[in-house]
């Protein structure tokens, strides 16, 4: 059965400019807003723009597949078919307990010629799961982002992710990909698989050349540590030096924030946090209201109390539309240092974020690029979804369901 690109796919590819540049940030912004930047290209243009030029490999890992008919997933689907139908392998990995909640579009498309799809069950080594977003064209352009493949984080979701192009640096996520599709293969022995992994003490680092900012330095991030090669490119490592490397400025932006762990509390970032503030540092951070909820709550409020840490919450209004569940919230994950240097991931801020559950970021280091994503976080700190922490509030818990 042959399947073909649908009608929205078909104006991108008309009307997209071709990108200036082998870098560039990508943002989705909930309809009927006012955060959107206009030097900013859309997730959905993005994404069918990278997947109309691959030529013989697709490789996904992904949280999940999320798809109603007619929605802005649907030309992205699209485009993965019509990938297939001109030969291009395809593959997608995807969280086991989320694939039971969204079975129906995985299974599709494992169905199709060219296209394979392993549901991958931390749960069997860790209790983790797969939290990563991303997705590899051709061994060598990447896309990492907090945008799940969801209809909703095309359209309904606060969402910052970044586009390069570069074979060296794809490599350190291909090799990942490549692990974990091993993870994910039926019958596998997830203990023994992760036991076997080489860990090195090699901090990975490149030199990428951009049009529009000249020289960055990037250092690809990626937890759990058990399964990942490079120990000093754990995404904890690297934000905590991040952090503590901070002279006047860091800006956080998040879903959610929690220094809770199963086994009590998480306080590696918590602490760094204050300890930052306690030398000078003015620390800003926003957090979607899904925080709302004891004991977090009282946390992030001990938090905002410190002399230098200023905390907001970002409310987005519903659409005209009406209620759509797991949508309408603030999804970003990124933290920018002193408009220096920036980490962009899949994570969250809570121990099993970074110990059990397989994600993956990058540490970018550049002047102009920094200070761009320091201007995307200032238009939500003002904006009018954003008010600051009140600590004598009692805030209720939002509604999330579908």
């Amino acid at each position: 059965m042959k399947r073909h690109a649908g009608l929205i796919l078909m104006f991108f590819m008309i009307t997209a400019p071709a990108a200036a540049d082998h870098f560039e940030l990508v943002e989705s912004i909930p309809v009927e807003t006012s955060l959107e930047n206009a030097d900013i290209r859309n997730t959905a243009e993005v994404w069918a723009e990278m997947i109309s030029d691959a030529e013989y490999s697709l490789d996904f890992g992904q949280f999940y597949i999320s798809h109603k008919e007619g929605e802005a997933l649907t030309p992205i689907l699209d485009a993965v078919y019509h990938a297939a139908d001109r030969g291009v392998k395809v593959r997608f990995i995807i969280d086991g307990n989320m694939y039971n909640t969204y079975p129906g579009t995985a299974d599709a498309l494992n169905e199709y010629g060219n296209i394979s799809v392993r549901t991958y069950d931390l749960e069997n080594l860790n209790g983790g799961v797969l939290h990563a977003k991303y997705f590899i064209v051709d061994g060598k352009t990447l896309f990492l982002g907090s945008q799940n493949f969801d209809w909703r984080a095309l359209r309904h979701i606060h969402e910052l992710g970044i586009r390069i192009s570069d074979r060296d640096l794809a490599n350190f996520y291909r090799e990942i990909f490549e692990l974990d599709w091993r993870l994910a293969a039926p019958e596998a022995d997830v203990r023994k698989i992760a036991a076997a992994v080489a860990h090195d003490r090699d901090l990975k680092t490149f030199e990428l050349r951009s049009k529009e900012y000249g020289k960055i330095t990037a250092v690809p991030t990626a937890s759990n540590p058990e399964i990942i090669y490079h120990l000093p490119n754990w995404d904890e490592t690297q934000l905590l030096d991040m952090i503590r490397s901070a002279e006047s400025s860091i800006r956080i932006q998040l879903l959610s924030y929690s220094p809770l762990s199963r086994e009590g509390l998480y306080e590696h970032l918590d602490f760094a946090l204050r300890k930052a503030a306690a030398r000078g540092v003015h620390v800003q951070m926003i957090l979607s209201d899904w925080n709302f909820y004891s004991p977090r709550i009282e946390y992030i409020k001990s938090l905002h109390a410190i002399p230098n840490i200023d905390i907001k919450f970002s409310t987005i209004p519903e659409a005209s539309e009406g209620y759509i569940g797991y949508a309408r919230v603030e999804h970003c994950k990124f933290m920018v240092v002193d408009d220096k240097a920036f980490w962009l991931g899949t994570s969250n801020w809570s121990e099993s974020y970074f110990y059990r559950g397989r994600n993956l970021g990058i540490v970018l280091e550049n002047e102009k690029l920094s200070g761009r994503v320091g201007q995307i976080f200032l238009k939500s700190w003002n904006s009018e979804y954003c008010r600051r922490v009140e600590l004598g509030r009692i805030y209720e818990r939002k509604e999330t369901r579908e």
